[in-house]
């Protein structure tokens, strides 16, 4: 089968940075879904296992396939499969210990697997699962919101305009009655964080706190997405007492003593936690795929593709891997057919 790989990790400027390749055609496990990957989509971990992860000589002599987002056709099940047929249509966001995405065909567990929206293509199905995984995680296991949760108070997504900032304020303004501060600092940012659903917009390349003072606002959660070793002493000075900071980075340092004062809960999401250790509520993330999916269908929530970057082949994934390393994506983007 066809596939896209990396044999050293290294820069996406290197001349073979991203190559093509015949890779052996895999073969179901008991709870595996065997699926004909129609549609893929970036996320920053795929920059990030390729500049970083060295592939695993054992497999695929050594080419390393990554890709996380997919959406595509059962094409055959294990055989303890339950949730799946052939011949389904279905979307995820894949497993950061099994090969990745960019492939013909793809296996993946059918516990962290959901129902493709039916109105949506797949390249459009393709741009939501780790995004919406990731926020859904944030909002309802770390934060312990419930659906109607958050009268009165409010949450300052730092990243508005990213993948999961983009779902992430949509799940917000559909589940809860949070009040959303949104942070964007260009023309088309800010619009797209407001087309999302946020009710106020806060420039991030500016002090934060002051400006979210200036709204009569002290929000009870923070979900800081991007940048959080920039923002976090205007997080700690802007979020309420008793508050709840989520995070997706990796900042280096913080002031412990400060998130003290306050009695600050601090957590960090990661969606990939789930499949990688196996945990017994893996299904979770089915179940609330398909309730994606549901709420895509029901037309509460919209696809967060924003460039529509070709066939999925080495030299456009090269080009969506720069682009994304630019910092200035909006949304996702995604690839489409082999």
């Amino acid at each position: 089968m066809k596939a896209i790989g990396y044999k050293k990790a290294g820069p996406i400027s290197s001349e073979n940075s991203l190559v093509e390749f015949e890779a052996v055609m895999p073969v179901c496990g008991e709870r595996d879904l065997l699926v004909a990957v129609r549609a893929v989509s970036m996320n920053p971990v795929d920059t990030k296992r390729r500049a970083n992860f060295e592939p695993e000589a054992d497999i695929n002599n050594g080419t390393k396939i990554i890709g996380f987002d997919a959406a595509g056709v059962v094409t055959a099940v294990g055989s303890k499969v339950s949730l799946f047929n052939v011949g389904d249509e279905v979307f995820y966001a894949g497993d950061v210990t099994r090969p990745g995405t960019n492939s013909e065909f793809h296996l993946v567990d059918e516990r962290i697997v959901g129902k493709k929206p039916a109105f949506l293509n797949f390249a459009d199905s393709a741009s939501l699962p780790l995004t919406s995984i990731t926020a859904w995680e944030m909002l309802f296991d770390s934060f312990a919101l419930k659906p109607g949760d958050g009268h009165g108070e409010s949450i300052l997504v730092v990243g508005g305009a990213g993948g999961v900032g983009s779902i992430l304020i949509q799940l917000v303004k559909q589940l809860t009655s949070l009040t959303v501060i949104a942070t964007a600092s260009r023309p088309e940012t800010v619009e797209w964080v407001k087309k999302m659903g946020a009710d106020h917009v806060v420039n991030h390349s500016q002090p934060l706190a002051a400006q979210v003072k200036a709204l009569g606002l002290q929000p009870r959660y923070v979900a800081s997405l991007t940048a959080t070793e920039d923002h976090f002493d205007s997080i700690v000075e802007l979020i309420k007492p008793r508050g709840h900071i989520g995070l997706i980075d990796d900042p280096k340092a913080f002031n412990i003593n400060a998130i003290k004062l306050k009695a600050l809960s601090f957590s960090w999401e990661f969606m990939f936690t789930r499949s990688m250790f196996q945990t017994d509520d893996m299904i979770k993330q089915h179940e609330l795929l398909n309730e994606i999916s549901r709420l895509v269908d029901e037309g509460k929530i919209v696809s967060t593709a924003t460039h529509y970057a070709g066939k999925i082949n080495a030299e456009n994934l090269k080009e969506m891997h720069a682009l994304q390393e630019s910092g200035r994506v909006i949304g996702k983007s995604v690839l489409e057919g082999f």
